[in-house]
Parts: C-alpha cells; structure tokens; sequence
C-alpha cells in the first residue's frame, strides 16, 4: 500500500482530436512540478492523471503543496493504492480514514466503479465502506458520528480503477484553468506593484507561458527594487514554472522626457516608450502578447482614453486581465498566490521618478505625438535596449 496523487482537469474533457496534445502538456507541467521532491511516475488515465511515488524518499507534503499550483488540473487527492479486493479495501479505509472522522458530525462515501469487472457496484462498495467506518467511529473515534448523504462535512472516495482501488479523504480544488504553454508566450511587465503579478498568474492560468520584463531607473531606483522584482518572479515560478526575467534601464529615456516635453505628459511618453521596448523584447522572445496589471480608472494613465494612447505604440496585442477588478479583489488574489507580502514591500520603481503633478486623464494623441517629437524616440529606446540584463 502506498500513497498517490490523483489528478483530474476540467476544460481539457471538451477538446476534441487535439485532447492528446493538451494532456501530454499537462502531463509535462506535473512532471516539472513534482520533480523537486522525488521521482514520481505520472500516468494518463481517462480523465485521470496519477502520480506514484518511486521511492520512500519522495516528499510527499512538499509535492503536495505544489501539485495543487499545476494549472490545468480541476481536482487533485491523496489516495492510498490498494490491491482490488473488498476485504483489504473495508479494511484499509477503517486504518486510512479514521483519523478525518474526528471532529465531525456527519460523513458521506462515494464510490466508483471504472473496472466492471470488480464483483460489487458502486452503490455496494459505497454501503460496504460506510458501514465500516461508522462502526470503527461509533466504537470510540467520535460516537455521535453520523452518515449525512445531503450536506455532509466531509466526502470519503473509494475509485476501482485498472490496477488499483483507491481510497481518499476527498479531493481539493486543483488551481484549475489551462496547462501553462498550451495557448502560446506572453512577455509580463512586472512593475514590482501588487497588481502586475496578479496579471501575469491570471495570464499562466489561461494557459500563456510567462516571460518578464522589467524597467528601472537607477541611480533614482534602488538595488533593492530590483531584488524585488527578482523576488516576484520567483514565487510566479511556484505556479508559471521558469520565467526569463529581463531588466531594461529607462533613466536616460525620462532624463530626455524631463528636459524636453511639458511635464503634464511625462507618464503617458513613458508608457509609449515601454511599450516599444516591450514589443521589440517580446519578439526576440517569441511572445505574442504583453501583459500588464492595468485596472481601468485605477491611477491617471489607466483610464480608458491613456490607455489607447499607450497602445497606439504596441505593435502586439496588449493583455490586461485586471481591467475591470477593483483593488480589492486584486489584492486577494495577491494574498492567495502569494506574492502580496512582496509587493508591498517599501521600494520605488520607475514610475514614481519625475511623477508630473497634474498628469493628463484625458490625452489626445495628436498632442501626445507632438510631445514625443520633441525627442529622438528610435535612438533612446536602441539605448535603453543595450542596457537589458537577464536574470
């Protein structure tokens, strides 16, 4: 006997001919995950993905932790794997399954059946099981227990499958979503704020594998903000797997803004050099889209007549999953991915260095364009392009 992980996905039953391609993608993103805390053998079943430990070494709460970061997956359980006999199953469930009757007043059991073979039906085994572990309670675990088949606190599953039955506790919410990879590469721009990360973890779920880019303005920014940044894309790794991180100096661009264009307009040219520099990154990268954590009506450049300034110098479609979240719904997601404890951390990014005081709401682009001629835009953005660094 021994413990697995069993896996299920949601959206991936819909595909069609290409299913395959989506599941071996899964499949990989498991693999990665899991490859940290020991060797495991992960199997495509019908509607199942398991993972069996190969070792005693394996670090089964650690591998836990992070199969329910994998993108893709629906419902995910730790279930012991016993041999298809209905004597070992009754038995083995009364030992796996009596510490989860503590503490509660009411328990369902569902079975299923995937093996016609095995001798009794779902229902049977269902009863069979029940029985016994409302005995094995009622002797001394927790007397006032009760089977409660309409709103139970907690829903043991017993699964008769090929090789195996497996017996578990209940499964848990997986992080759902699309397996990371499946819908093309995405280029984030991680300001180091709470709301970029979010985008990115909103993006990976959909399936875009992450790039990062970064811009800073040293010596005005610190080395610390940097490190952040750094720190960011690390814990959107636990989740997005590897993240190529680019930094990308803008100093010199906001010193030429600064000396030249009337202050009012000073985010809004920035931005639009951002955005070119972001394209011509993304391309060497291959990404098909930049992702920002642009919430509409959230500071002056998001509203929606500075944000289609900003997008008029994209070449490539901008992502912006946050657009109609509040801040508060931001932060949450903040807080359960966790990156929010990072992100609040007290160290300025570029966007706080020459901050004009009244900064246009609603620009026209016309005058934004003849602000910009004021500046030689194609050789600042060929020097901010020299300064990339990779981490």
């Amino acid at each position: 006997m021994k413990e697995f992980f069993l896996c299920k996905y949601g959206e991936l039953a819909l595909k069609g001919l290409n299913k395959r391609w989506f599941e071996n993608i899964l499949r990989r993103e498991i693999i990665r995950s899991l490859e940290p805390y020991g060797e495991f053998d992960v199997q495509l079943g019908r509607s199942l993905i398991t993972c069996e430990p190969l070792s005693d070494d394996c670090d089964m709460d650690g591998a836990w932790d992070a199969i329910r970061r994998v993108f893709g997956l629906a419902a995910v359980s730790r279930s012991l794997a016993v041999e298809k006999d209905m004597d070992v199953i009754r038995t083995a469930a009364v030992e796996y399954l009596s510490p989860a009757l503590r503490g509660i007043s009411g328990f369902k059991v569902e079975a299923k059946r995937s093996d016609k073979r095995f001798p009794l039906n779902s229902m049977e085994i269902a009863r069979e099981v029940g029985g016994d572990l409302l005995r094995a309670a009622r002797d001394g675990i927790n007397p006032e227990l009760r089977v409660d088949v309409v709103n139970p606190e907690a829903v043991f599953r017993i699964e008769v499958r090929e090789e195996y039955a497996f017996i578990s506790a209940g499964q848990e919410p997986g992080a759902g979503g699309m397996p990371v990879g499946t819908n093309g590469n995405g280029l984030l721009l991680l300001s180091g704020g709470i709301d970029s990360p979010v985008a990115g973890w909103m993006m990976a779920k959909r399936g875009i594998a992450l790039d990062a880019l970064h811009f800073e303005s040293f010596p005005y920014t610190s080395e610390r903000a940097r490190e952040k940044v750094i720190e960011l894309a690390r814990l959107l790794e636990d989740w997005c797997g590897e993240i190529r991180l680019s930094v990308v100096s803008v100093t010199r661009i906001q010193e030429a803004l600064r000396d030249n264009c009337d202050e009012e307009y000073f985010t809004l040219l920035l931005r639009r050099f951002m955005m070119r520099i972001a394209t011509k990154i993304a391309g060497r990268y291959r990404c098909g889209a930049l992702i920002t954590g642009e919430s509409l009506g959230q500071v002056a450049s998001q509203t929606l007549q500075a944000m289609a300034v900003t997008e008029d110098a994209a070449g490539i479609p901008i992502f912006r999953p946050c657009i109609g979240m509040d801040k508060e719904e931001i932060v949450r997601i903040a807080r359960r991915i966790g990156t929010f404890e990072t992100s609040i951390l007290p160290y300025e990014d570029c966007c706080t260095v020459f901050t004009p005081r009244h900064p246009k709401t609603r620009p026209e682009l016309e005058k934004v364009l003849a602000q910009e001629a004021r500046v030689d835009v194609d050789t600042l953005v060929a020097e901010a392009l020299t300064t990339l660094t990779k981490y």
